[in-house]
């Protein structure tokens, strides 16, 4: 048996390190042999999963494949040639190398001398097993899989984070699509499906797309534009389409094209030919034009505005519309201003209106739209109204043939110098014959056709501009500009100054009586009706307020036979009267019930006592001395400017530059008083001093416009009210006014007296609108600092049968819920709503009213 040397014993120690380092050397070699391989199969892989396969045409795949498979063939083939087996020997001088002194090596060594000298074999025997005990603690080595230099750019790291995604966003389901792109790939796909398709109906339908693999063989009906997206998969050729549904022409492409889209124009057939395949029978659903119709009459608000109800729909949805008006100049009366020809105007376009929300499938809606400033308000037109939806598919109603509604005039003065507008508008020919009527109707203005100076100046200056650009040539600039100012003069007739409660009063009779003369529509006697009402509350509110200040319970009881009386109730049945009379059509008899109220209005009676004004009384009285001052200053100026047109007239003595009297110059006030001296037309001439000591200064317009800003300004020091909400408003406005006479009294020095009427004007609306609410403040002293004197003070009453001894302001909440009758007189007011709100005789609206009052109480 031989002796076994302790090389012997170390290497078949070391028999299980040598092997893995052994396996770890393999592992370098293959590594940096066929990296390449494996960073291809990742990139390949990567592509599968996320399904690349299913986007690219089926040639670029079949290019990809074949380049990455070259690739990979190349690199195993390369590889294969560096690949080293590495050998036992291999693994030794590995593992020896990392050991201190390389003992491996010195236990297979063999001594060169001394084999005979046993102190040499002693010692070599020593020296082995010294190296031996070395190796017990080797260790496998490592293997260097580092290939950096092989790849510098990093693709293997490129290919493995590929790889990563696709785990991520992929699936390894994607990767049976593959087995389709090669051949018999039908065959093999027999359980599944060989192709796919999608139909998307357009997006205004609101249908939702469809999956065409899960629509049954047959009938299939599909809206107009419906998108057919088609993909095919396994050989080319082995699937096919044919349709008849596109309506193509010229070049189309290949039926056996992988990937096919088209759209539905008509109703036909769409196959797909192969295994697999199905066929239906396409129905197309035409996308039929919107359609508009007019759902209610054309009438005109009680302002003018033209009300067009209509009703629109389509299969889909409306998504927009106009309303075109044009002249139906065939059925024009052409006679007096309307013979010549028109000039050409461009027809007038409007949008209609739209629901904000809901449904545009099917909607009513109210097209409203004011004409009354247009040249063909109240002539026939041609209105066309016309619908589209989302396909650009439209609707139209066809020529709608009326009377354009607009506003009505029932002042006769306004309604003439409307009608010379209109004719000025309808052509420049006209100007000549327009001046001549406006001549006419300004000839003898002191037989009652102008009510005041104010509007007769502005008439005569609207005069003299035209005739001026008449005789040098009428351009369409200063026709329309002459237009404008003949509106707002119509505008100023109409509605006159509505500063005095009985003026305003008489306006809206009169307005009211001529409407009905006219045969004014539902919607513009209703307004005039709400008008008077409005007007006869504030003037009995007017009448109230002089009662509660001149007035004394001595007098009242002793002119109580003398006066008329009248409650609330008698006022409102009058009203209702003539508003039902009206309303059924028998407008002779409203007319008679009319004037009846006039007549009343105009009897009534409020006792004027000599009691002392208190300080609001005066401030109030001195503030409307002011007012008309400043109105007779304006009129003045007005007349002034006027009189500039013809510089030859000396001030009042030429016939066509007469004041408003006729006479040389000798203008009326606003208010009806006369002049006090020749050229002098400031209002108020006859009240030469009011209760502030006030003088109207004969001099210059600037003297007398500054010395009126100064009376002004020493009326503000000693306003009542100061610290609340109205007496505050009040200081306010009156600031205003004080800043706008500053500037008409610049103006005047520097002699433009167009921009000092207008400063004039701006003085005058602050004025009223500072009155009003210092009469404001006044009435809530009096409330505060009279409550609950009323039995003290007497009973007596105002013209409506309401307690004035308390000298509340009428109308107010005063007196009310106290006593010990509340709740009987409560119970008697409920009752006799409810016998209103079921008297049949009455109009509808009103006995809807009373039940919402019912249904609150």
């Amino acid at each position: 048996m031989t002796r076994q040397t302790p090389s012997d014993a170390a290497l078949l120690h070391l028999r299980w390190v040598i092997g893995l380092t052994r396996l770890g050397l393999f592992a370098e070699s293959f590594t940096r042999a066929f990296w390449p391989v494996w960073t291809i199969a990742f990139v390949v892989l990567a592509a599968l999963m996320v399904g690349v396969q299913d986007h690219l045409p089926l040639e670029m795949i079949w290019i990809c494949g074949f380049l990455a498979a070259a690739g990979m063939l190349v690199f195993l083939v390369r590889g294969a040639r560096q690949l080293v087996l590495p050998s036992r020997d291999m693994a030794i001088a590995r593992l020896d190398a990392t050991l201190p002194g390389r003992p491996i090596a010195a236990l297979q060594d063999v001594p060169a001398v001394g084999k005979d000298d046993a102190a040499s074999q002693a010692l070599w025997a020593a020296h082995q097993k010294r190296m031996a005990a070395r190796t017990q603690g080797a260790k496998a080595v490592q293997p260097d899989l580092r290939i950096s230099r092989l790849d510098p750019f990093g693709l293997r790291y490129t290919a493995i984070l590929l790889l990563m995604i696709a785990f991520v966003g992929g699936s390894f389901s994607n990767l049976s699509s593959v087995r389709e792109l090669g051949p018999g790939g039908g065959a093999a796909l027999a359980s599944g499906p060989t192709w796919e398709g999608w139909i998307e109906p357009p997006s205004y339908t609101g249908k939702p797309a469809l999956y065409l693999n899960d629509q049954p063989a047959g009938k299939l009906v599909l809206p107009e534009g419906s998108r057919v997206l088609l993909r095919l998969y396994g050989e080319v050729g082995a699937l096919t389409v044919a349709e008849t549904v596109s309506g193509r022409v010229g070049a189309i492409e290949s039926a056996a094209e992988p990937e096919q889209s088209f759209d539905v124009r008509q109703t036909g057939d769409l196959e797909i030919a192969g295994p697999g395949g199905a066929a239906w029978n396409i129905v197309m659903q035409d996308d039929r034009a919107p359609k508009v119709i007019l759902s209610g009459q054309v009438e005109a608000s009680g302002r003018g505005e033209m009300t067009l109800p209509f009703h629109a729909s389509d299969d889909y949805g409306v998504v927009g519309g106009t309303a075109v008006v044009e002249l139906d100049l065939d059925g024009v009366s052409r006679q007096y201003g309307l013979r010549v020809d028109p000039e050409p105007r461009e027809v007038v376009v409007v949008e209609l209106p739209l629901p904000i929300s809901g449904d545009r499938a099917s909607f009513e809606e109210t097209l409203i739209e004011d004409f009354s400033e247009h040249p063909w308000a109240h002539l026939p037109v041609k209105v066309t109204l016309t619908v589209e939806d989302d396909a650009g598919l439209e609707g139209q109603t066809g020529a709608l043939q009326f009377d354009l509604p607009a506003r009505r005039f029932f002042d006769p003065l306004a309604a003439a110098v409307i009608e010379m507008r209109r004719d000025l508008l309808w052509s420049r020919e006209n100007g000549k014959r327009v001046a001549q009527l406006m001549r006419a109707v300004s000839h003898r203005p002191e037989d009652g056709v102008f009510r005041r100076e104010t509007d007769y100046l502005r008439f005569r200056t609207i005069l003299r501009r035209l005739e001026v650009n008449v005789t040098h040539g009428l351009s369409e600039e200063k026709r329309d500009e002459l237009a404008e100012a003949l509106w707002q003069l119509a505008l100023n007739l109409e509605d006159g100054d509505l500063g005095s409660a009985a003026e305003r009063l008489r306006q809206a009779q009169e307005r009211l009586s001529e409407a009905m003369k006219n045969g004014a529509s539902d919607a513009e006697i209703a307004r005039l009706m709400q008008e008077l009402r409005e007007a006869t509350e504030d003037y009995m509110r007017e009448l109230a307020r002089r009662q509660q200040q001149d007035g004394e319970p001595g007098e009242d009881q002793q002119n109580a036979e003398n006066s008329m009386q009248m409650s609330q109730d008698d006022l409102q049945r009058m009203m209702d009267r003539i508003q039902e009379l009206m309303e059924e059509g028998r407008m002779a008899e409203a007319q008679q019930a009319l004037e009846e109220l006039q007549r009343l209005m105009e009897n009534m009676r409020v006792t004027q006592g000599q009691g002392q004004q208190n300080q609001g009384e005066q401030a109030m009285e001195g503030l409307a001395d002011t007012l008309r001052n400043q109105q007779g200053l304006s009129d003045e100026a007005f007349r002034e400017l006027q009189e500039q047109f013809n510089p030859d007239a000396q001030s009042g003595q030429s016939q066509e530059n007469q004041g408003y009297s006729g006479g040389e110059g000798r203008g009326q006030a606003h208010d009806g008083t006369g002049g006090q001296g020749d050229g002098d037309g400031e209002g108020g001439g006859e009240t030469g001093q009011s209760s502030g000591d006030q003088q109207s200064p004969q001099g210059s317009l600037e003297d007398r416009q500054q010395a009126l800003r100064q009376e002004l300004n020493r009326q503000m020091q000693n306003l009542p009210g100061q610290g609340t909400p109205e007496g505050d408003a009040a200081r306010e406005a009156l600031g205003n006014a004080e800043g706008a006479m500053e500037g008409a009294e610049e103006a005047l020095r520097e002699d433009d007296l167009a921009t000092a009427i207008d400063r004039q004007a701006e003085a005058m609306d602050a004025l009223r609108e500072g009155l009003r609410n210092l009469g404001e403040a006044m009435a809530q002293q009096q409330q505060q600092g009279q409550q609950g004197t009323a039995e003290a003070q007497g009973q007596a009453q105002d013209p409506l049968g309401r307690s004035q001894g308390n000298r509340g302001a009428a109308g107010t909440d005063e007196g009310l819920l106290q006593g010990e009758d509340v709740y009987r007189q409560a119970r008697r007011l409920l009752d006799e709503i409810r016998r209103r709100a079921g008297d049949a005789d009455r109009s509808e609206s009103e006995r809807n009213y009373l039940e919402r009052l019912l249904e609150r109480f």
